[in-house]
This record gives structure tokens, C-alpha cells and sequence, in this order.
């Protein structure tokens, strides 16, 4: 009888048993393909140059409290990421996950506010169908419904404005950017409606993840976003937890689309599940007005900067970056869409291919024509997720793509290692789980 407290108490899962590249095992000597857990083991399992790197700092102090000690794990690894990172990011903040640095995030802007003779601002625009993490600060401002509902007593005041989801939100015969004129200037009229000078942050993911099902943003969408935060004075909070770190191609997500955030949070590959690590990076300006200020950050963690965490942190980008393991996210992400079109592009029931690199996602539909959703009673993508797994694929289903409550759609997240082989395994494993749950 097991005493851990499960996700789901009446569907506890099975035990792991191993992992070896992109392959998990369980104890009956099963295996399952990888390409779905949350977009965490970019590298695989079993990687010997992070393993390595966990065992020596191991040796060398697992632990020190950074309320008196720095160490050099944390050094080298902000150095690293400062040096990759976009536009005027200049600091990093160590957490253990994405939540953490989401939380993290939101207090820091409002601080930065406070000390820097602007207490006024303190609202937050964010998106909706979006999701920004599990602990409260985060919960209110991502824009998942389902996530929400049962704690919305809790959760404080956030607006929300349309996401930049095209597939559902374009007008027919409308232009990309038309379609992005209608979205900016929602936000413009969210923002004089509350009021510019009470607005700290506009937060987005540059690819909407796990809510929407790796919705990338169209054209110059997030350079117009840019564009409006700087004019009203407003921080934009990029939100790459899931995309970030090479999943799309780029070491942080932003680079694709052209723009630099004010405020970074980073997370899941980071540490590619070898350690609980995350971060929060922001520009030297944010930084230097609480140096200068109070010269303390109301905010810490028991865990910040643990020593072991980002010694593995370090050495996954290493392998990123010094091995060039992101130099071949883009080629591979067009061979497994490649795939998933040639299997699927054509099914009465799936409406959407979409994606960037290896973070893809398909949206199911019970009309490809109307687009209409299946019921969801009928629980499509639940179904999806035990089938495929029951087939040795593990992959992303979620519901309430339209509103929180109807929709369907399977996100696609593998291992950057995959191989040509594996990609068209996933194709036909999830190709044939959908046609096993699917009926029009």
C-alpha cells in the first residue's frame, strides 16, 4: 500500500523502473517512448556529462544556505545564462521550479515599482488560456480555467486579454496583420481602461504550452507587444518555463520572435529533470533600483541557489549549447511535424499541426470543417493519454482548449537526442491511439 499522495488517488500510476535515452522502463520491462512529460528531459535519461557533473558537486557541498553562502555552481551558471541571454537581462534569480520563478516574477516587478517611486502600479494583464504555474500568484495570473476554478476565491485580481491563437482567433479572410492589429489593440484598450499608470506587467509564454497545446504567436506579435509596454512604462514578463531553453529552437524562446523581456522566468529543461531547478532572469535596471533602494528582495526559498541543482543546471547547457544538442531542435521538430502531417493532416478529426522545433501540439476536433469541439463528457484527450501510454508512447493530452471546459488537443514535447527512428515511432503510436479513441 503506498503512502505517497498521488496526482490522481483513483488512478495512481505505475512505478518507474529506469530510463535510458529517450526511453522510460517499468518494472515488467516495458518501455515507453518520452515525448511528454511536461517538456522536462530534453537530453533524455542517463545522460553521462550530467550525471558526472551531479556526483562531483555531490563531493564537493550538497547544501549551503544562500543567507550565507554564494557558491560557484550558481556563479558559473548565472554567468552562462547572462551570456546567452537577450537584450539587457543581466541577473539571475535560482528557484526549483517554474512556479517558483512565475512567483517569484510577480514580486519582483511590484517591488521594483514600490522602490522605484511608482507604488501605483500593480496590476497584471496576462492572457487568457494561458498557464503560469500552481502556486497562487502564479495560478491568478495564467488564464487556465479549469486549473483556476476551484480556487478563484483565493486568487488575486488579474485581467486577461486574447491570446495570439490563430487557428481559433482569425477572422476568415483576415490577414495576419489585421489579426494582430484587433489583439494589440484589445490590450491597448485593457491597459487604458485600468489605467497605464496602475499597470506593472503584461506576462505571456512566447508558445502557450500546456493550455493551449504549443500555440506560437504570428508575425511581429510579440515586437508590437514590445512595443506597447515600453510606451506606458510597463514590464513584459516572459513566461518560457516550457519553451524556453531550446524547445523551440532557440536557447530562450524570445530570440525567435525578435524580442527581450524585462523579466525572464525559465524552468523544466534547465535542469532537464535531473535536478528541481528553475530561474528568474531580469535586466541589471530592475536590479540595480532595489540595490540602490532597500537593497534586499523581499523573497527567498529555502532551496535558492542549491549547489547540486545547478552544477547539473550547468552541465545541461553545456550540452545544449558547447555540444550543439539544440543546434538540431528545428530539423527535427519539421521531420516529426513532417510526420504527424503525413499520418494525420488529413483526419476528419484532427484541425490543427502546429508548433515550433520540438514543442508541437494537435487540436482534435469533432468537425475539422466547423471546428466544432467534441463534447466534454466524452473525455477524447483522457482517453488519448491512456491508450498511447498502453501503446509505449507517453505524451500530453489536455481538454478545455477553447474556454477551459470544451476542446481537446495533445501537446508533443520529445527529448532533442530523439532519433529518426523514434520520431516515426511517436508518428505511428500516436496516429493509432487517436484512430483507437477517436470516431467522427
Amino acid at each position: 500500500m503506498s503512502h505517497v499522495y498521488a496526482r490522481n488517488s483513483k488512478l495512481p500510476p505505475i512505478e518507474v523502473a529506469g530510463g535510458k535515452g529517450a526511453y522510460l522502463f517499468d518494472h515488467a520491462g516495458n518501455q515507453y517512448l518520452n515525448c511528454g512529460d511536461a517538456a522536462v528531459s530534453c537530453l533524455g535519461h542517463g545522460d553521462p556529462h550530467v550525471t558526472t557533473a551531479i556526483k562531483n558537486q555531490l563531493d564537493e557541498i550538497a547544501f549551503a544556505h544562500t543567507g550565507f553562502f554564494a557558491s560557484a555552481p550558481a556563479e558559473n551558471l548565472a554567468k552562462r545564462l547572462i551570456d546567452l541571454a537577450p537584450g539587457e537581462l543581466d541577473r539571475v534569480y535560482f528557484v526549483s521550479g517554474g512556479s517558483e520563478a512565475m512567483e517569484a516574477s510577480l514580486k519582483l516587478a511590484r517591488q521594483y515599482f514600490v522602490e522605484s517611486g511608482q507604488p501605483q502600479r500593480q496590476k497584471v494583464i496576462a492572457r487568457r488560456q494561458s498557464y503560469h504555474g500552481n502556486t497562487l500568484g502564479a495560478l491568478a495570473t495564467g488564464g487556465n480555467e479549469w486549473r483556476r476554478r476551484q480556487f478563484s476565491p483565493l486568487l488575486i485580481d488579474i485581467s486577461h486579454v486574447s491570446p495570439c491563437y490563430a487557428y481559433r482567433g482569425k477572422i476568415e479572410g483576415e490577414t495576419d496583420d489585421a489579426y494582430i492589429d484587433r489583439l494589440i489593440a484589445e490590450l491597448e484598450d485593457e491597459i487604458t481602461s485600468l489605467g497605464a499608470e496602475t499597470v506593472m506587467a503584461f506576462v505571456a509564454e512566447p508558445v502557450v504550452g500546456a493550455t493551449l497545446g504549443a500555440v506560437p504567436a504570428v508575425g511581429n506579435y510579440f515586437q508590437r507587444v514590445r512595443s506597447v509596454c515600453d510606451r506606458y512604462g510597463i514590464l513584459l514578463i516572459l513566461d518560457e518555463v516550457m519553451c524556453g531553453m531550446g524547445r523551440i529552437g532557440t536557447i530562450f524562446a524570445s530570440e525567435t520572435y525578435g524580442v527581450a523581456p524585462d523579466i525572464c522566468a525559465i524552468a523544466k529543461g534547465l535542469g532537464a529533470g535531473y535536478q528541481p531547478i528553475g530561474a528568474m532572469l531580469c535586466t541589471s535596471k530592475i536590479h540595480d533600483a532595489i540595490r540602490d533602494g532597500s537593497g534586499f528582495f523581499q523573497h527567498g526559498h529555502t532551496y535558492v541557489g542549491h549547489p547540486v541543482a545547478c552544477a547539473a543546471a550547468l552541465a545541461v547547457v553545456e550540452r545544449l549549447v558547447d555540444d550543439n544538442v539544440v543546434g538540431c531542435v528545428t530539423s527535427k521538430g519539421l521531420a516529426m511535424q513532417t510526420a504527424l502531417v503525413q499520418r494525420m493532416g488529413q483526419h476528419p478529426n484532427v484541425g490543427d499541426i502546429r508548433g515550433e522545433g520540438l514543442f508541437l501540439g494537435i487540436e482534435l476536433v469533432k468537425d475539422r470543417e466547423t471546428k466544432e469541439p467534441f463534447e466534454p463528457s466524452q473525455k477524447i484527450n483522457s482517453k488519448i493519454k491512456k491508450t498511447a501510454f498502453d501503446l509505449g508512447l507517453i505524451c500530453y493530452p489536455m481538454g478545455g482548449t477553447l474556454d477551459g471546459q470544451r476542446g481537446d488537443h495533445i501537446l508533443i514535447a520529445p527529448p532533442f537526442i530523439i532519433s529518426d527512428g523514434q520520431i516515426e515511432e511517436a508518428a505511428d503510436k500516436l496516429t493509432r491511439a487517436i484512430e483507437l479513441c477517436v470516431t467522427n
